[in-house]
């Protein structure tokens, strides 16, 4: 792939974990594959682990395995939270309590300052749009990506932080894992408010239903079989 410019899409999917080495166990364990090596990011005090789940639905998309670097700090301005909610408490306990999870999905968007203005007219307020970057073996990755100040994901994660990538997408890099993402399935109990977000940022495509309580919800085919990722992993089914 040399195209780096993207149709408004699922870019990738976040799964949480406490530490690098527990998310790759976990990786290895659900998914039958081992992650590949990711990078650090000096902005945010994170690290990662990469996962091509490119597909015929989805053709650029990836998992990324995302924790905080022991010993790291935020390089963001005094007061700034990292991305993701990866400072909340309660997100950590959910973590340490049910081991690492979907927690998030970020989409592709071709224009992201246009996107991020059609959102805060009808409210949404997405966050500042912020470059980031981090080296790589190939070169340097540059993107730009919604962070609110306070870190917060917004619709219990259900709502995408939105990102548009410069030159070169993590996919371009990636091996071919054996795994695919079949589909991403969106619950809340504001369901038509969510649906209305996503559809005014191009992302029509992604099933938003009606549920008492937040979740997400990925089926992805791999080496195991049909695997289901969520939110709420106990309550998942493929």
């Amino acid at each position: 792939m040399t195209d780096a410019s993207c149709c408004p899409g699922i870019d990738h999917l976040v799964v949480l974990a406490a530490d690098l080495r527990e998310g790759a166990d976990w990786c290895r364990r659900t998914l039958g594959v081992d992650p590949a090596k990711g990078g650090e990011h000096p902005l945010m005090g994170t690290h990662n682990r990469l996962l091509n789940l490119s597909s015929p639905a989805h053709p650029r998309s990836y998992l990324e395995i995302i924790a905080i670097k022991p010993g790291a700090s935020s390089a963001r301005l005094m007061g700034a939270r990292r991305w993701f909610d990866m400072d909340d408490p309660a997100l950590h306990a959910q973590v340490a309590r049910s081991g690492p999870q979907l927690i998030h999905w970020v989409a592709c968007v071709p224009d992201i300052a246009a996107c991020h203005a059609v959102l805060a007219a009808r409210g949404v307020e997405r966050g500042e749009v912020i470059t980031a970057s981090r080296p790589t073996s190939l070169g340097l990755l540059e993107w730009r990506i919604t962070v609110r100040e306070d870190g917060q994901r917004l619709m219990d994660g259900c709502l995408p932080t939105l990102i548009e990538w410069d030159d070169r997408h993590p996919c371009h890099g990636l091996p071919d894992s054996g795994v695919q993402l079949q589909s991403l399935r969106l619950q809340h109990p504001q369901a038509a408010a969510l649906a209305d977000a996503c559809a005014s940022a191009g992302l029509r495509h992604v099933p938003v239903d009606w549920a008492g309580a937040p979740r997400l919800a990925a089926t992805l085919h791999t080496p195991l079989g049909p695997v289901c990722i969520a939110s709420h992993p106990t309550e998942c089914h493929p």
